[in-house]
């Protein structure tokens, strides 16, 4: 299986840049296991019940757990600017609603780019 891992606009690709080593490496791990594992284990890809179809990679590191945000689009999962450390159980209302309003903007720029 490799699917393709997109990055919509510089969210993500701004998140990782302040990432120390470690952290990136640990990253690219999970990243390669989304672009290449048939079944990527619910440890490192979830999807977010009650979200239209967004899912949270899961990146659990010695300081942090990070999460970012992405959905599938034609088989490739999208990354968006959703990249955070998660401090509580639950996930943050407003980052959720952050992930759904760039993933409406994701296809309506690419609804838009069709019709040119």
């Amino acid at each position: 299986m490799k699917r393709k891992v997109l990055f919509y606009g510089n969210y993500f690709l701004d998140f990782y840049s302040k990432q120390d080593l470690k952290t990136k490496e640990k990253i690219d791990f999970v990243l390669d296991l989304v672009r290449n594992v048939e079944r990527v284990p619910i440890k490192f890809l979830k999807h977010l019940e009650g979200s239209d179809g967004l899912y949270e990679v899961r990146v659990i590191t010695n300081k942090s757990n990070i999460r970012i945000f992405g959905f599938f689009d034609e088989g490739n999962l999208v990354i968006l600017v959703n990249c955070f450390n998660k401090k509580t159980e639950k996930t943050p209302k407003n980052e959720l609603e952050l992930g759904r309003k760039l993933k409406e903007e994701y296809f309506s720029e690419k609804i838009e780019r069709k019709r040119k």
